[in-house]
């Protein structure tokens, strides 16, 4: 995939659905590079920043610099993600409060349309691969049913913290957003110090965030470096591990659920959306059915319309892969 070249515009509109994702919890954003075919490039050109390129700029210049990180690949996807993101945060939110089983619906059939799309381009199967679909399924699907650990302010857990949340965000299947509220991060990291940052330029809180930015730094270069690795020499392997992460993820975006733990503060009280009136975050919720899930909400589980969105997630899967068919 690395190999592939894309249009400007191709990769504005990938870098804009990758940003929508990030908007959505439980949705990576490496989900999408993967389903849309840039993902080898991505970790590629992520790998290539590094003290090396400053060697490459002392000897050509500016230009091999941009050529080295594959500059043009990263402008208009960031730029595309920046848009995305824009659009995700008044779009997609307002979608996913008012209609999410219609989101869900269409996300669960586009991973899983993506699961098959991805497993057929394993060129063989052996015990090494199963091995890995089977043990990251797992994994995967262990970290969706997890009850979030209590969490430490100390600066080593704060910058593992930031090296673990980086690397799901990269890996398709789990978001870093998820991660932190597994690790007990969530509301330490996002609540009190990034808007604390924002609001009062506390000198603790800022040491708090370079601390945690220092672990995203360090875990990108290193699991970019990896996948970069394992895609070079363990290609089927590979793409049996990511396509486990994305298959074990679907439970966490199951359309109907129901909540059952929500994000609390150090008191035990639930953390409220000041604008919503309605708890921040969601923790823990069990999938049920579309039945059950209107009898225990009270909303529309709209079932129709759900499987017409499921059907549409599959068929831009289909699409994409008719069209990756003809290109090869």
């Amino acid at each position: 995939m690395n190999n592939k070249q894309h249009s400007s515009v191709g990769l504005m509109i990938r870098g804009a659905a990758m940003g929508m994702a990030e908007v959505i919890p439980g949705v990576s954003g490496g989900t999408i590079a993967f389903i849309t075919g840039i993902y080898e490039r991505l970790i590629s050109s992520i790998k290539s920043i590094g003290f090396p390129l400053i060697g490459v700029a002392k000897k050509d210049g500016i230009a091999g610099l941009w050529k080295a990180v594959d500059g043009n690949f990263l402008l208009f996807l960031i730029g595309g993600m920046i848009g995305g993101i824009v659009v995700g945060v008044f779009g997609i939110s307002y979608l996913l409060e008012n209609f999410p089983p219609i989101v869900w619906s269409f996300f669960f059939g586009l991973i899983l349309g993506s699961v098959f799309f991805i497993g057929r381009q394993i060129k063989a199967w052996s015990w090494k691969e199963i091995v890995a679909l089977v043990v990251c399924t797992v994994v995967a699907y262990f970290l969706t049913t997890s009850l979030p650990a209590a969490g430490s302010t100390s600066y080593v857990y704060v910058f593992i913290s930031g090296m673990i949340a980086i690397s799901a965000l990269i890996l398709p299947g789990i978001s870093g957003s998820f991660i932190l509220l597994i690790m007990g991060m969530y509301t330490y990291i996002v609540q009190d110090t990034l808007k604390g940052v924002l609001s009062t330029f506390a000198a603790d809180k800022i040491i708090t965030m370079l601390v945690f930015g220092l672990g995203c730094l360090t875990g990108l270069m290193s699991i970019s470096r990896l996948l970069s690795w394992t895609f070079a020499n363990y290609k089927n392997v590979t793409l049996a591990a990511l396509t486990g992460f994305m298959l074990g993820s679907l439970n966490k975006i199951w359309p109907w659920r129901q909540a059952t733990e929500w994000l609390r503060d150090a008191t035990g009280s639930i953390i409220m959306d000041e604008e919503t009136g309605l708890p921040d975050k969601i923790l823990m919720e069990n999938n049920i059915s579309p039945s059950a899930y209107e009898l225990a909400t009270g909303l529309n589980g709209h079932l129709v319309l759900a499987i017409v969105f499921f059907v549409v997630g599959l068929g831009i899967v289909f699409l994409m892969a008719k069209a990756d068919d003809q290109k090869d």
